[in-house]
């Protein structure tokens, strides 16, 4: 079974207003994914458009986990923010540059680069 973790507890603060960090680690994947809608539903019912998905501890991720990412950016844009992808390891950010996920998404090498763009 796929191991896989997010906490969305940790606020930045950004030019723009408070930012909420979403730290994912494992594996993102069909399994795991209702967990990483979960955190991006309760971010998003609780006023938090800002987002910033830490990639940092992401070791894998699937076409279900990326998914999950199409589903939230528009919402997070609607709501007057953005869901920015951050401190992918190199392997996980082929992936999603593979799919031409850096078109779509503001994506930055760290988290603080990713806060401050806001």
């Amino acid at each position: 079974m796929s191991h896989f973790s997010v906490s969305f507890d940790r606020l930045a603060e950004a030019p723009a207003g408070p930012v909420r960090v979403l730290e994912l680690h494992g594996e993102l994947d069909a399994h795991t994914a209702p967990d990483f809608e979960a955190a991006l539903d309760a971010c998003l019912a609780g006023g938090d458009a800002r987002l910033v998905a830490d990639g940092s501890g992401l070791e894998y991720v699937s076409s279900a986990g990326l998914g999950v990412f199409m589903a939230y950016v528009e919402p997070a844009r609607s709501g007057g923010g953005d869901l920015k992808i951050a401190a992918l390891s190199e392997k996980v950010y082929e992936v999603f540059d593979l799919l031409g996920f850096p078109t779509v998404f503001d994506m930055h090498a760290t988290v603080s680069e990713a806060v401050e763009a806001f």
